[in-house]
């Protein structure tokens, strides 16, 4: 599964993330390290299963924990109309 954000949402790296600005409502949405990993990982080409292990790899948490934290940072960027 490819993540791309839609063409009106503008992203800028920060020290503490990503930032994204959807330009059709004027929100702004921060991705901490691990919504950044996760967004990247699956922007790469990589599924949901290789973005869960990315979670456990670099941030030593369980697995059962990082799969529900990528399930739930997809359905609201999708709710909020921030990827195809």
């Amino acid at each position: 599964m490819t993540l791309r954000f839609d063409t009106d949402v503008s992203t800028a790296q920060t020290q503490y993330g990503t930032v994204l600005l959807d330009q059709r409502t004027g929100e702004y949405w921060e991705l901490n390290p691990t919504g950044e990993l996760v967004v990247r990982t699956l922007m790469d080409g990589g599924d949901e299963a290789a973005a869960v292990a990315a979670l456990v790899a670099r941030f030593e948490i369980d697995r059962d924990r990082a799969e529900q934290d990528v399930r739930a940072l997809l359905r609201d960027l999708r709710a909020a109309g921030l990827v195809s």
